[in-house]
């Protein structure tokens, strides 16, 4: 782990209020920790520097207490637990964070801060990739595009979003057409970049199946230092 502690000391506390949860217990790094919600829309577990967080109604509560992280963690253990109470997927994701960002060379494209741009690069995208990321309803979104006779076309881009006013959520999309060619690491940089400069800590969340995604937050220098599992519950 090379984050500096007041990073990880930020980011308990950003996640402690985010959950609901003490502070103290995830700046203690108590095994695990458990919050009891009877009107909770989800149940979701959270692993965060060695700690678990357990987040749901009292029926769940008392079966996770008998089960390891490990089956907590699983978005399947989630939703066999959840089945006769409706529960529905949501995910299993990875959470990286980062508190220095790599410096990348200048790309020879054209950069942007307008929403129009982030849509015509998430129509440029499968449905799939543009509904994980959200990228058009960031806060702040740096898009790189070239110009051509037919217009500005979108290659790539990213944006975060602040949460508890210390953390920066970031997110990436890629045009198919200019995939594996240093375009996603580039618009990650400028992100995270102006993040920092804003005095923000960058925070990454990615579905485990996300290959693509996960190569490019371990290149930006992200450090993989917990989980998020979540499934809907009947309403």
């Amino acid at each position: 782990m090379t984050l500096h502690p007041d990073t990880v000391a930020i980011i308990r506390q950003s996640w402690a209020a985010i959950l609901g949860v003490s502070e103290e217990a995830l700046t203690r790094g108590e095994s695990r920790v458990y919050l009891e919600k009877n009107d909770s829309a989800v149940l979701m577990f959270v692993s965060l520097f060695g700690t678990g967080i357990l987040v749901g109604p009292s029926w769940a509560i008392e079966a996770g207490r008998k089960l390891p992280d490990s089956d907590l963690i699983s978005h399947a253990k989630l939703l066999e637990l959840s089945a006769p109470y409706g529960g529905r997927a949501l995910g299993e994701a990875k959470l990286y964070f980062c508190d220095s960002a790599q410096t990348l060379q200048t790309p020879n494209t054209n950069l942007s801060r307008a929403r129009t741009h982030a849509v015509d690069l998430e129509t440029a995208c499968p449905s799939g990739d543009t509904a994980e990321v959200g990228l058009s309803e960031m806060e702040n979104t740096f898009i790189l595009f070239s110009e051509s006779e037919g217009g500005s076309l979108p290659i790539a881009g990213a944006g975060y979003d602040v949460w508890e006013e210390k953390l920066a959520h970031l997110g990436a999309l890629v045009s198919p057409a200019n995939r594996r060619r240093g375009f996603g690491s580039q618009a990650v940089a400028i992100a995270q970049k102006h993040a920092m400069n804003a005095g923000l800590i960058p925070q990454w969340r990615v579905h485990v199946d996300n290959v693509a995604s996960i190569r490019t937050v371990l290149r930006a220098g992200f450090e993989d230092v917990g989980t998020q599992t979540t499934v809907i519950l009947k309403n």
